[in-house]
């Protein structure tokens, strides 16, 4: 059979994040990807110029057509921004149950743009968070899920994934690459086992939608059946390799894309 992920997503014009992202990311994977657009964004990898609400009943409908014909293996949800969108995307998932469901609560873009409307933060809190079997939070996004300043120590990190928990997500990855320090952790919450994830650390400005990258990643693994902790391993090594890769790339001035193809492109020049 086919391994098949479904992301529901926004489009990134500058191909780096959301859906874009998404999609080669399940490519590079080995599966099928099939797309809903919750919005279209006019951004380049220095900044967000605009977004073009996608009809909350159009992208029920999205989801309705690839779900009555396609046997989507896992849900990857990524920028949802506004209240009666996430409605309908969680009465749809409610609907069509999917064996996997990852949501990555995206809030602000890389440049620092905000792509998540204030009025939203509560219906994705009370509406989509019971319904993931994964939340991929990083740090400032569960800050904001929790209503509180933003978490600095490393320390602090076990108590946040287990409120997030609390809030009705099954697992939580707590992405901690906002930390000052040395190495990259994120801690995994799988039921009620921790499992700290190391990476280093590496020096590079291309860091464009790494947490879409690491979301679809684990959407991808699980698809292929991978199991959960297994899918966020092999999905954190995936996400490390692209970023090493990513000053390969030669894409705009600003904060460019990770390499989602570095196991497949030739680093050889043309001629």
């Amino acid at each position: 059979m086919t391994a098949i992920a479904l992301t529901i997503a926004g489009s990134d014009s500058g191909g780096g994040a959301g859906i874009q992202a998404d999609l080669k990311t399940f490519s590079a994977l080995g599966v099928y990807g099939c797309s809903v657009i919750t919005a279209l964004t006019a951004q380049n990898t220095r900044a967000v110029r605009g977004i073009f609400a996608v009809d909350a009943d159009f992208v029920a409908a999205q989801i309705d057509a690839v779900f009555a014909d396609i046997a989507v293996d896992a849900v990857k949800i990524g920028m949802l921004d506004r209240p009666e969108v996430i409605a309908r995307v969680a009465a749809r998932l409610r609907h069509w149950r999917p064996r996997w469901i990852v949501l990555d609560p995206v809030m602000v873009a890389k440049s620092g743009d905000r792509l998540l409307r204030e009025e939203a933060v509560a219906s994705l809190r009370e509406e989509l968070l019971p319904l993931a079997d994964l939340i991929t939070p990083n740090l400032p996004e569960a800050a904001v899920l929790l209503g509180e300043e933003p978490i600095r120590e490393r320390r602090r990190m076990g108590n946040i994934a287990a409120r997030l928990q609390g809030l009705g997500a099954r697992n939580v990855l707590l992405k901690g690459g906002h930390l000052r320090e040395e190495t990259s952790p994120d801690l995994l919450l799988h039921g009620g086992e921790h499992c700290w994830l190391e990476a280093p650390r590496i020096a590079t400005r291309n860091t464009h939608g790494t947490g879409c990258t690491l979301s679809s990643a684990v959407a991808a693994l699980l698809a292929r059946g991978r199991p959960l902790p297994q899918a966020v391993a092999e999905a954190k090594e995936y996400l490390t390799r692209a970023i090493a890769a990513a000053d390969r790339l030669r894409v705009g001035s600003g904060n460019g894309p990770v390499h989602h193809f570095f196991a497949f492109w030739s680093e050889e020049k043309d001629p």
